[in-house]
């Protein structure tokens, strides 16, 4: 198995996925939380939902062929080469409000989108 590491900025442009710092942040905790130093923050596309698609977001300590790998604040992302094109200029965020808590997926590819938000087409 080989991976792709490369700087935050060709990696974005590889890509497309964007971590904002609250995101990095909140993920940097959760995985101090597991006490393991091996874990990164893989995003990915499944098919599935009721738009077709949905988003994959889960801690992995694989490496995959065609992984790309990106740092943000420390925190490293993986995108499999699959996931790629459907998340170009996708930018991951977590929110903390009265009203909502949780990770946010912003992607310009996604042409529309389940009333849950869970899956896109």
């Amino acid at each position: 198995m080989t991976t792709s590491t490369e700087t935050p900025e060709t990696a974005t442009k590889l890509t497309g996925v964007v971590l904002s710092d609250p995101a990095a942040a909140k993920v940097k905790a959760l995985i101090d939380q597991e006490g393991r130093d091996d874990l990164r923050l893989r995003i990915a596309v499944q098919p599935g939902g009721c738009s077709g698609l949905r988003y994959q977001l889960f801690f992995d300590e694989r490496a995959l062929d065609g992984d790309v790998v990106a740092d943000f604040s420390g925190v490293q992302v993986v995108t499999d080469r699959m996931s790629a094109p459907y998340l170009g200029g996708a930018v991951i965020d977590f929110v903390d409000t009265i009203e909502n808590q949780g990770f946010t997926i912003d992607n310009p590819n996604a042409q529309g989108s389940c009333a849950c938000g869970d899956s896109f087409n």
